[in-house]
């Protein structure tokens, strides 16, 4: 998913540019609500381990492969602004540093990658939630649905964007079918790796999860017997 230099023209670039520069804006300052003295480790925590686990691709077919992307894992895990933060941090590094993406395109990367994924990807969450039971174990699957959904609203975004301004050759309705495809064979990656991080979370410390915590504070207190 992440975009080179030259892909898109010049005009598309920069107007993803400042949707990305307006929506991390927002985020700092909307951040500061989702975290406290005790969860704002956990941002510096998923960004290296976005960052990390998208240095690992995995194979979909034909020579293609996906890596993860993170919206939904992170805006689960430390909340939907922050969670743009920690994505575009990633991005940021990996476009000035590792070549992965465009310096050019890192307006067009941050707006794919770390905004429609968490955008979508949480109000599909949210959505989830409010109709299922109100349990810390539903918060695994519905993450894992968001996930799967983000992704291809990523690609859909993408073609998009390469309907207004693409530099290449090629129909869009080409590129239509080509990224829908391979990107819901990557978002079943992206699923399964986001069930099973937030499973392994909840499982130990569910209050550190932001989509979990409400249901953490509902919690009735057991009360022990001294000796039982």
């Amino acid at each position: 998913m992440h975009v080179p230099d030259g892909f898109l023209d010049a005009p598309t670039s920069v107007a993803t540019g400042v949707v990305a520069a307006a929506a991390v804006g927002i985020s700092l300052r909307k951040a500061r609500a989702e975290l406290d003295d005790r969860t704002a480790p956990m941002a510096g925590l998923v960004a290296a381990f976005v960052f990390a686990a998208q240095m690992i691709n995995f194979p979909v077919g034909a020579g293609t492969s996906g890596h993860l992307m993170g919206g939904v894992l992170a805006a689960v895990l430390v909340g939907p602004w922050t969670a743009i933060l920690c994505l575009s941090v990633v991005l940021l590094v990996q476009g000035l540093f590792m070549a992965d993406g465009g310096v050019t395109a890192l307006g067009t990367n941050i707006t794919l990658i770390a905004i429609v994924t968490t955008v979508v990807g949480w109000a599909v969450f949210r959505g989830l939630r409010a109709v299922l039971p109100r349990r810390t174990a539903v918060v695994a699957p519905a993450a894992v649905v968001a996930a799967l959904v983000s992704v291809p609203a990523a690609a859909a975004v993408f073609t998009l964007l390469f309907a207004v301004g693409g530099t290449a050759p090629v129909e869009t309705g080409d590129v239509l079918v080509a990224m829908l495809g391979w990107h819901v064979a990557i978002g079943i990656g992206e699923a399964a790796i986001t069930g099973l991080v937030l499973g392994a979370v909840i499982a130990v410390r569910p209050d550190l999860v932001h989509g979990a915590r409400d249901l953490v504070s509902q919690r009735p207190l057991e009360i022990r017997k001294a000796g039982a």
